[in-house]
C-alpha cells in the first residue's frame, strides 16, 4: 500500500528536500541524512520506507553531482578507487544490519560533531588551513578506511560522503574540490549498493515520491553548479561543517 500525506505536509517535505539538496550537493553530498531528518520531523513513514526514499533521492542527486564535478575536472580516480573498492560491498552488507539506535546514533553524532568543529577551526586558521593535498595514504590504509566508511554508510542509510569528506580534508589527502568530487561519486556508488540491500524488504513507497524526486533533482542541479563552479575552497569547508552539524543533530534527536 502506498503511504499518503496531507497536501500541506507533501509541500513542506518537498520544499525541505529542495533546500537540503542545494546545501548538500554544493559540498559533494547527496543529502540522505538531511532527507531522513526531514521525514522524521514531518511524516510518520516507517523506518524502512524512509531509508528507501532517502537512498532513492541520493541516487538522483548523486548522479547530478558526479556529472557536474567530473565535467568540471575535479574528480580523481586514484583518490576514489582505494576507498570505493571495499566501501561498496560493505555498504550493501551494512544495509542488511540493524544496530540499537540508542548505542549507535549518539556515537555517530559525536563523530560528526567533532568533524564539524575541526573543519571550522581549519577554515578560520586555528589549525593548518592550506587547501592542498599532501598525498594519499598507503592503499592498505585507504582500503580499510573505505570498508569502515562503507559499513557506516549502510548502517546509517546514507551514501557515506558525510564520513569520507572530513576524513579527506582533515588528513590532507585531497583539497576541497577534489574531496567534493570524490565524495559525490562515493555517495552515488554506495547509495546504489545500499538501495539494493534495502529493496530486499520491499518497502512501500509514498505517493509523493515523484514530487520529492523532482525537488531533489532541482536542488541538486543548483547546488552542484555552485560547488563545482562558483564556491571557493573555504566556503566549501564551512558549508560542509554546517552539513555535518545538521547530520549530528539529526543523530541525537532521532534516538
Amino acid at each position: 500500500m502506498l503511504a499518503t500525506l496531507p497536501m500541506s505536509e507533501e509541500l513542506l517535505l518537498a520544499g525541505a528536500i529542495f533546500a537540503l539538496a542545494i546545501l548538500y550537493s554544493s559540498v559533494g553530498h547527496a543529502g540522505a541524512s538531511g532527507y531522513l531528518a526531514a521525514m522524521a520531523l514531518v511524516t510518520q513513514f516507517p523506518q524502512e520506507q524512509m531509508k528507501a526514499v532517502a537512498l532513492t533521492l541520493n541516487i538522483f542527486v548523486g548522479a547530478i553531482g558526479a556529472w557536474r564535478f567530473i565535467r568540471a575536472g575535479h574528480f580523481d580516480w586514484n583518490t576514489f578507487w582505494p576507498f570505493g573498492l571495499c566501501a561498496i560491498p560493505m555498504a550493501f552488507i551494512g544495509g542488511l544490519w540493524t544496530l540499537p539506535p540508542i548505542v549507535f546514533k549518539p556515537l555517530i553524532g559525536g563523530v560528526l560533531l567533532f568533524a564539524a568543529i575541526m573543519l571550522v577551526l581549519k577554515t578560520i586558521g586555528r589549525i593548518d588551513r592550506t587547501d592542498h593535498a599532501k598525498g594519499m595514504p598507503p592503499n592498505s590504509i585507504a582500503l580499510i578506511a573505505g570498508a569502515l566508511l562503507g559499513l557506516l554508510a549502510g548502517l546509517t542509510g546514507t551514501g557515506g560522503g558525510i564520513f569520507l569528506s572530513p576524513l579527506l580534508i582533515l588528513m590532507g589527502w585531497a583539497d576541497s574540490r577534489r574531496t567534493a568530487a570524490v565524495s559525490v561519486v562515493f555517495v552515488l556508488a554506495n547509495s546504489l549498493a545500499g538501495l539494493a540491500g534495502t529493496a530486499s524488504d520491499a518497502p512501500a513507497m509514498p505517493e509523493g515520491l515523484p514530487a520529492y524526486i523532482v525537488a531533489a533533482i532541482a536542488g541538486g542541479l543548483i547546488g552542484s553548479w555552485i560547488g563545482a563552479r562558483r564556491m571557493p575552497g573555504g566556503g566549501i569547508r564551512l558549508l560542509l561543517a554546517v552539513v555535518l552539524l545538521l547530520a549530528s543533530v539529526k543523530m541525537f534527536i532521532t534516538i
